[in-house]
């Protein structure tokens, strides 16, 4: 039976009402588990982060601030909880690099060659060598699935500050 046009509007009401329901019940991971994780909210495309939100990890960018105690643990990280920089974070994404074309390199390949590119870009990035320094980076790497069907090549180096809330850039802070 297809609705009449008297009982179309009603319908689309509770559609709403259920909707509007599951996004402001807490029950919206209902909805980002079918939908997935959203863009990260900026000012303007490639703009700064906006507000706080677990956004896609591919749309992440350098600059960008994360909460590391909201970040899933776990091999397969698919959204990242990223805030403006001028509320209180641990972790900034510094550096960003794309690896050519090419078969999978292999995991040990592809963390040697984050660590190589990203321990290069720490000094120039916090003003302070890595042994100086109070904090240590980690690197968001592809994984063999993403690199074969998503052409995913990118390794992304986050600065960290392990749990130590700061605001603001960590550029240039010397420490």
């Amino acid at each position: 039976m297809t609705p009449t046009r008297s009982t179309r509007r009603p319908l689309v009401l509770v559609v709403s009402a259920v909707a509007l329901a599951l996004t402001t019940s807490g029950c919206g991971a209902v909805l980002d588990e079918i939908s997935g994780p959203a863009e990260a909210q900026r000012d303007e495309p490639g703009g700064e982060v906006t507000a706080a939100s677990d956004a896609d990890v591919f749309s992440i960018q350098v600059g960008d601030c994360i909460v590391t105690a909201k970040l899933t643990d776990g091999e397969n990280v698919e959204s990242v909880p990223v805030v403006p920089c001028s509320e209180p974070h641990d972790a900034e994404v510094y550096a960003e690099t794309e690896l050519p074309e090419g078969d999978f390199p292999g995991d040990e390949a592809l963390a040697a060659s984050a660590d190589e590119f990203c321990l290069g870009e720490f000094e120039s990035f916090v003003g302070v060598s890595y042994d100086e320094s109070a904090y240590y980076y980690w690197p968001f790497t592809p994984l063999e699935k993403g690199w074969n069907t998503m052409d995913d090549r990118v390794i992304q180096c986050v600065i960290d500050t392990d749990g130590t809330d700061v605001t603001g850039t960590l550029e240039g802070s010397a420490s």
